[in-house]
């Protein structure tokens, strides 16, 4: 009898040490073959396989069944409740993951910069379900396109991880509307940290104009609320209506200014022969011109993301202002900022039509574009509450929405190209 104790004793303390293998296998405390997607072992006895070690390891997800993922994901508030975190400790490691997955634009390795934004979207995870599920959403779509290779995000959907996601993002969405529905300090904040989230995940869908209304949501709240103080028509500063708003604008001037990750690719003829795409991102060009594209397009990269830095910056200035006289003189750093953009736009059709007049511009082109309309849109909105704003805006919005589609549909091509390559 002492013997069969013993010997189950040592049986528990080896099953204990098992430090790989997918989750539901180490819940289980049984050996796993780590197969992936979904190991075999969890597959051939009828049991949902959570996969590996997440990026976030504060949340270990639980997904109901695939078929009910539609049935269960949209309907009720109460669901959104019932999910709790598996931890309160928030590690240095979590936040760096978080702040990296949050472009899909970017390089995947590249840090963006937002580990302040991913240390307040966890922590307030742990006590608001849509952004809980907004980040649980995030967290599976990007697992899912990073495991997908070259395939367009349209094309490499129907997997329950990608389900999963989708269902997520349904929950967060529902959750967030109902807490809309009577807006207050809490519901506005959760409402500007699920938008961060938000424009994150639709980038990582392939769908950016969607996107794109995340980021003219995001910042219209900001506006609407005054995240920041801002000037009254007679001159009369307006203090913040809250300062613990969060700024989407900030997130957003971070997340673009990383380099992007889309290389050019050479575009197929009619004759099956390849034709270099001429463009001054691309790394690969016509003989006769390379040395001077490469010596300009660059140059344009970084004067933007000059024009970006100094755009936080003057941000921050804002958000200190304390008297009208001191947001008066920020307004000529406003103009300036304003003036540069527009200088380094004609800059930029300068080059396109001089380099490639008769050709499509380069993806990484269009990002740029996309970029200088996000930042021509949160300049206009800063310090401003004049009558004359809400329609400047709405034109700058729809310029945004415009190239957002563009890039959209560019996105897509270059994936299809990828895939056919």
């Amino acid at each position: 009898m002492a013997g069969s104790l013993v010997a189950s004793k040592q049986t528990v303390h080896r099953r204990t040490k098992v430090k790989t293998g997918c989750a539901t296998c180490r819940i289980r405390r049984v050996k796993c073959d780590e197969n992936k997607p979904s190991c075999q072992r969890c597959v051939g006895t009828g049991r949902t396989c959570d996969g590996y070690e997440s990026p976030f390891r504060l949340f270990a997800s639980q997904p109901p069944p695939i078929n009910d993922a539609h049935a269960g994901g949209i309907k009720s508030g109460a669901s959104s409740h019932r999910i709790r975190p598996t931890s309160t400790e928030i590690t240095p490691e979590d936040i760096d993951l978080l702040s990296r997955c949050f472009s899909t634009k970017t390089i995947f390795d590249v840090n963006i910069g937002c580990d302040d934004e991913a240390r307040h979207v966890l922590q307030a995870s742990l006590t608001d379900p849509p952004i809980r599920h907004a980040v649980l959403s995030l967290r599976a779509l990007r697992e899912h396109l990073e495991t997908s290779g070259n395939l367009s995000p349209s094309v490499a959907q129907q997997t329950p991880g990608y389900d999963y996601g989708l269902q997520e993002y349904c929950m967060a969405l529902g959750g967030l509307a109902s807490n809309l529905s009577c807006p207050g300090s809490d519901g506005l904040k959760s409402a500007l940290l699920c938008c961060q989230i938000f424009v994150s995940i639709e980038q990582v869908r392939g769908n950016y104009a969607a996107m794109a209304q995340h980021i003219v949501r995001g910042l219209g709240i900001m506006h609407q609320y005054r995240a920041r103080p801002s000037l009254h028509a007679t001159n009369e500063l307006l203090p913040a209506h809250d300062v613990q708003l969060p700024f989407v604008d900030v997130f957003l001037i971070k997340l673009f200014a990383a380099p992007c990750k889309f290389a050019e690719l050479p575009a197929r003829t009619d004759t099956n022969e390849m034709t270099m795409s001429a463009c001054p991102m691309s790394t690969q060009q016509q003989p006769g011109e390379s040395r001077q594209l490469r010596s300009i397009a660059p140059d344009m990269r970084t004067e933007l993301t000059r024009i970006a830095s100094s755009t936080l910056e003057f941000l921050e200035k804002v958000s200190r202002v304390t008297s009208a006289g001191s947001a008066l003189q920020l307004l000529s750093d406003k103009a300036s900022l304003l003036d540069s953009l527009g200088s380094w736009l004609a800059d930029l059709e300068l080059v396109h039509k001089k380099m490639n007049p008769a050709g499509s511009e380069p993806l990484s082109v269009s990002f740029m574009r996309l970029f200088y309309q996000i930042l021509i849109i949160v300049l206009l909105g800063a310090l401003d509450s004049s009558a004359d704003l809400d329609a400047e805006l709405r034109t700058e919005n729809g310029r945004l929405q415009d190239v957002a589609s563009i890039v959209g549909e560019r996105v897509q091509a270059y994936y299809k190209m990828c895939g056919g390559t």
